[in-house]
Formats: structure tokens, C-alpha cells, sequence
């Protein structure tokens, strides 16, 4: 029973993205924590308030998190399509390792 747990947690956490996905993932993150930046310290300037500054940096940051870190499905739109597995008596490739042939 732990092991169907732990199974379903894993699924649930390991999550697919694709190469597309890596780059709005990474243009997202990079959008939103310059734009927390940039409001944080304008807002910090305009207030003269360092503590106001770094609260909504931090919130920026935990918004950021929250956009990027879990696998959202959006980040799967366009999965690599991997060669099926083969055999290498079929494809007629021999490999020669220490003398014997391999694969």
C-alpha cells in the first residue's frame, strides 16, 4: 500500500515538460521576476519603505514559483517523438566490445 502511494506521489510530482516548454518556462520566469524587480523597487523608492520593497519582491518571487515549478500541462504541448526501440540482430548493426559482438 505505501508503495502505490509513494507511486502516485511520484507521478504526481515527476511531471513531463518538453523543449518548448523548458523555453516558456524559462521566459516566464524571467519576465516575472524582472518585473517584481523593477514594481518592488519603484514602489520601495516612491514610499521610502525597504520592508514594503522586499515584501512584494517576495510575493513576486512565490508567484514566479508558483507559475514554473509544478509540470502544468501547457508546458507538454508539443512532446518529442522518440524512435521506437530496436534490436540489433533486426536492424543488422553489430557492435564489436573486447572482442565479442554486442547488440
Amino acid at each position: 500500500m505505501a508503495d502505490q502511494l509513494l507511486e502516485q506521489v511520484r507521478d504526481a510530482v515527476e511531471g513531463q515538460i518538453d523543449f518548448e516548454g523548458q523555453r516558456l518556462a524559462e521566459l516566464i520566469t524571467t519576465v516575472l521576476l524582472g518585473a517584481s524587480g523593477i514594481i518592488a523597487f519603484f514602489v520601495g523608492f516612491m514610499a521610502q519603505d525597504i520592508k514594503l520593497a522586499l515584501y512584494i519582491g517576495l510575493a513576486g518571487t512565490a508567484v514566479t514559483f508558483v507559475a514554473v515549478v509544478p509540470p502544468w500541462p501547457f508546458y507538454n504541448k508539443n512532446p518529442e517523438p522518440w524512435l521506437p526501440p530496436h534490436t540489433g540482430a533486426v536492424s543488422g548493426i553489430q557492435i564489436d566490445v573486447d572482442g565479442k559482438k554486442v547488440g
